[in-house]
């Protein structure tokens, strides 16, 4: 189990002692039951209107709620994991991907695309550069800590999601 260590604040969050090992998780579009991204998604999906954002082209990290709870729980036991790890699974799809493989789950059609002005209007500016201009964004380092992924392809997460 991680070790907390005690010691005095000092001004900007720093505490005096030892260093202290810390972890920096950066995530994905976090999938999972009853809400979050998924929860929006769904209706427009089940009704058959759903489809890409934008082109669709732009990458889509992505990761199974109980593999950033693994993830998370990975780090607090093994001492050697610490620093930034990227919470994403590791099959990057784009975004058009994501949305015939959420369809295909649903066994409804995606073919409607959601502009990226509306994209922009909805969501507001700096979520709309999020969903417009994905990464691709790999967990090199978190598979070299030997974590393994209960969800690593997004057809089998997505279909759990749902069910």
């Amino acid at each position: 189990m991680g070790r907390v260590r005690k010691g005095k604040q000092k001004p900007g969050g720093a505490v005096g002692g030892p260093p202290v090992p810390s972890l920096l998780p950066v995530l994905g579009v976090v999938l999972g039951h009853g809400g979050g991204a998924i929860g929006h998604m769904l209706l427009p999906f089940r009704l058959g209107l759903g489809g890409p954002i934008g082109s669709g082209q732009q990458f889509f990290p992505w990761i199974h709620i109980r593999d950033l709870a693994g993830i998370l729980t990975h780090a607090l036991e093994a001492s050697h994991v610490h620093g930034v790890l990227n919470g994403v699974a590791p099959s990057s799809a784009t975004n058009a991907e994501f949305a015939q493989t959420l369809s295909a789950a649903l066994g409804r059609p995606a073919f409607i695309p959601l502009p990226s002005t509306v994209v922009q209007g909805v969501f507001g500016r700096e979520r709309a550069i999020m969903l417009l201009e994905g990464q691709k964004v790999t967990p090199r380092r978190t598979l070299a800590t030997g974590y393994q992924y209960s969800f690593p392809e997004l057809g089998a997460a997505l279909k759990e999601v749902i069910a």
